[in-house]
């Protein structure tokens, strides 16, 4: 074809040759308008430049800070973006990414420096993307974070029409000297659970098999009158303000543990000194409903809930068995729900007591 007629094609259609290959470059210009505001009002003095650079500036400066060092992660939140389309809930993925990667870094102490999101869709839809944007940029500033840039991809062939992606990066600093990394964790240790508002963005996969026939949008009594829709679209929680209470307590915590994939059995042995293991009391706290809904559904063995679940546990405290009493209530008088789960004890991994033995 002649450059004279894919002029007249174009003009005929109406559409440039990329939109009719599928990629809407003003639809990308209308996504970015729709979130600047929520965007910039995560910046803190320490960004310079506003959003549309190549890249994102962020000035290093650590104030007191005796050997600052930079602690990295990225996620993505799964196979909940599924449950988002179903229901039409979109904002909460914003929050479930920044907040995941809050907690991850958190559990070596690190505090939150800056975020960057991608998101990703076979046809951009400017309004969709923006609500996930807005939804992380006020995780973001809630939690002090500067959303200091991302990507808005459209590729279409590669994702299914009307789904998307959601990926998320975040940077954070800690003093070396307050580097947490579970190596001083000993036999006899307490450990202190805090609740999960949901699933998190872990075990979407086995909760969709579960629950896919069933109407989400009624009320259900095993639900305590809840309904699935609202259960399953719960935002990934942080952790942070947990944290700080602790440290302002002056309580020892000496490791961490963040209840994602591999639920209580994977995730608190990534911080354990070699010899020590952890009992845990499966008995000490109520699995939520929907939890026991999808094992039920599901037809899942009870100690392979709780590797594909957080089973209604999403952060670990490891902290002296003296501090025990007081790293309670500081939490509590911060408005947490803490309870004991359990103990470190010598051997390895995870073991389940209570209701499992």
């Amino acid at each position: 074809m002649t450059q004279g007629n894919t002029d007249a094609a174009e003009a005929s259609t109406g559409a440039s040759a990329y939109e009719r290959a599928g990629v809407s470059i003003d639809a990308g210009h209308r996504a970015v308008a729709l979130m600047k505001g929520a965007v910039a009002r995560t910046h803190t003095p320490a960004v310079l430049g506003g959003l549309g650079g190549f890249g994102g500036l962020f000035r290093a400066a650590f104030g007191d800070l005796a050997d600052p060092v930079l602690v990295a992660s990225t996620d993505g939140v799964g196979t909940k973006t599924k449950v988002a389309v179903r229901t039409g809930r979109f904002a909460g993925l914003g929050a479930d990414i920044v907040n995941h990667c809050v907690n991850d870094i958190l559990v070596q102490g690190a505090r939150p420096l800056f975020f960057l999101d991608y998101v990703a869709m076979g046809r951009l839809l400017p309004e969709r993307v923006a609500e996930v944007v807005t939804g992380a940029a006020q995780a973001c500033e809630a939690l002090g974070v500067a959303l200091l840039g991302g990507e808005t991809a459209e590729m279409p062939g590669v994702y299914v029409e009307d789904e998307l992606d959601i990926v998320g990066t975040i940077v954070g600093v800690v003093d070396r000297p307050h580097l947490i990394d579970g190596s001083r964790i000993g036999i006899g240790d307490a450990v202190i659970a805090l609740p999960s508002t949901g699933l998190h963005t872990n075990g979407y996969s086995l909760a969709r098999m579960a629950l896919d026939e069933l109407d989400w949008a009624k009320p259900r009594a095993d639900l305590g009158g809840e309904r699935l829709e609202d259960l399953l679209t719960v935002p990934h929680r942080a952790y942070l303000g947990a944290f700080d209470a602790l440290s302002a307590a002056g309580v020892d915590i000496r490791g961490m543990a963040h209840i994602t994939g591999g639920g209580l059995i994977d995730n608190p042995p990534r911080v354990f000194p070699a010899g020590v293991g952890m009992r845990v009391d499966t008995a000490s706290w109520t699995v939520p409903p929907l939890f026991e809904l999808i094992v039920r559904r599901a037809g899942v063995e009870r100690r392979e809930a709780f590797r594909a679940l957080n089973m209604g546990v999403g952060f670990l405290f490891i902290v002296p068995a003296a501090q025990r009493e007081a790293a309670l209530t500081a939490l509590r008088t911060a408005g947490e729900s803490p309870w004991i789960i359990g103990e470190m004890v010598a051997g390895s991994g995870v073991t389940l007591a209570g209701e499992l033995s």
